[in-house]
């Protein structure tokens, strides 16, 4: 939002005249979900209604052929020698037939939106004008606009279109009209038949404070004008999104405090009502709470010291391994003792074999009767 006390006013030239002071009606709160909401509705209430016939898909006759013919029992045309015969009627899957959920003409076509509400979106969209960041995210081209919002006296007094051209190149707006008479193309499908040929996108919105000079402006391509008592959120924030690129006269701009009031004043057209007070004045969270001042109001952050612990691995460390199975100690005794006695008896000197002196004789005795 913009905060600056005050605003220069341009005059057709593009030079600085004197000072306005800004009406509070920029310091509203930008609520992009309101506006598209209520930008949605707003859309819907321009629709015609349309619908088709009643009878539409049902000027066959047809009847259904029932069970036991092994098709679908969906009705079929009656006669026969031709390609129609015996044919699927009146369904929606069906050639020739009714569509799904067929339109009606009663169906519910307009949106009935809160006043309220749609005030709360047209401050906003006009709240969020004055921020050069978001009138750029929308597309504008205004890298050579001097400040925002952009205020110039004498544009009622401008009757022919090319002085009006002047004035915009004096403002430095004319790269935004050229932007959108590169842009202009011709529309896809049956609408270049329907009297909208060609597709385009949003210039300047010049708002006056009565009929005067808007004549000069109306052939000027991607140029949108309207009157300061009846701002439309449609031109506002086209697509429901904010931050369009708008150029007031002094006239206009010096009836805002008048139409939408402060607040703590009330508006002079609208019966009771002030503008709604923003519910966070400082949305940047992260900047609130790494503040000196919040710092200073915070008690000492509280260090524990934790306890480091060691991963160790028990099958490699035996201290790790006796804190989880103490009687690993005794089996670990056990297994060096085994090992040991294991050792000792393979190192033992083994004894000579001695065969019996009778055994041989009787050997020798058995070979001589041989």
């Amino acid at each position: 939002m913009a905060a600056r006390p005050e605003v220069q006013v341009f005059n057709v030239e593009g030079k600085s005249e004197s000072k306005i002071a800004l009406p509070e009606v920029f310091l509203a709160p930008i609520r992009p979900d309101v506006v598209r909401i209520v930008h949605r509705d707003m859309k819907k209430n321009s629709r015609q209604a349309q619908g088709v016939t009643r009878r539409a898909g049902h000027q066959a006759t047809a009847e259904s052929w029932g069970t036991g013919r092994a098709v679908a029992r969906i009705p079929r045309a009656g006669g026969g020698g031709t390609h129609r015969s015996g044919q699927g009627a009146y369904g929606n899957q069906c050639r020739g037939g009714h569509m799904f959920s067929a339109l009606k003409v009663f169906r519910k076509w307009h949106r009935r939106i809160n006043r309220d509400q749609r005030r709360y979106a047209t401050v906003s969209a006009l709240a969020a004008s004055a921020v050069p960041a978001l009138v750029m995210a929308r597309g504008h081209k205004i890298d050579e606009v001097n400040e925002f919002p952009v205020v110039i006296d004498g544009l009622q007094k401008v009757q022919k279109t090319k002085d009006a051209v002047k004035a915009l190149k004096a403002i430095d707006a004319e790269d935004d009209c050229a932007r959108v008479t590169v842009a202009e193309n011709i529309r896809s499908g049956a609408g270049k038949m329907r009297n909208r040929r060609y597709t385009n996108r949003r210039g300047p919105l010049i708002v006056f404070a009565d009929a005067d000079g808007v004549r000069a402006f109306r052939n000027i391509s991607g140029i949108d004008t309207c009157n300061v008592e009846s701002l439309n959120l449609l031109q506002l924030a086209p697509g429901g999104h904010v931050g369009r690129f708008i150029v007031w006269t002094k006239a206009a701009f010096e009836k805002l405090p008048s139409i939408f009031g402060g607040f703590d004043t009330k508006s002079s057209t609208k019966k009771n009502y002030t503008l709604p007070r923003p519910t966070v004045t400082l949305s940047d969270v992260q900047r609130v709470l790494n503040s000196a001042e919040v710092a200073k109001a915070c008690r000492a952050r509280i260090t524990t010291p934790q306890p480091v612990r060691n991963h160790t691995n028990p099958f490699r460390k035996s201290s790790a391994m006796f804190k989880l199975n103490p009687h690993a100690k005794v089996l670990r005794g056990e297994a060096r003792l085994a090992a040991k006695s294991k050792k000792v008896k393979k190192t033992a000197p083994k004894a000579a074999k001695t065969t019996k002196p009778a055994a041989k004789k009787v050997q020798a005795k058995k070979a001589g009767k041989k």
